[in-house]
């Protein structure tokens, strides 16, 4: 039995990226100010946010030009420094 390899990401492409965190004032512009440094001028249309069932976490959804892995990772790193983030999917 042979091992298969993940697919390729082709980039650029359209990468929608998912960041939770607790629902607190400010947590939605934070995150759309990491994402304005690492995409600058992304689709501010593609952002979809959902409040968890009691409120208490929110996940925001943005849509990005990927340019590549390096991208992409220091997108993560910036995400979770902001002490903000719990997960970035």
């Amino acid at each position: 039995m042979t091992e298969q390899e993940p697919p390729k990401i082709e980039f650029p492409c359209d990468y929608p990226i998912k960041v939770l965190g607790r629902n607190s004032e400010g947590f939605r512009e934070i995150i759309i100010e990491v994402f304005e440094r690492h995409a600058p001028g992304f689709d501010q249309q593609t952002i979809t946010v959902r409040d968890s069932a009691k409120g208490t976490f929110v996940a925001v959804t943005i849509t990005i030009t990927a340019t590549g892995k390096d991208q992409l990772e220091a997108l993560h790193q910036d995400l979770i420094a902001t002490g903000h983030v719990q997960m970035v999917i």
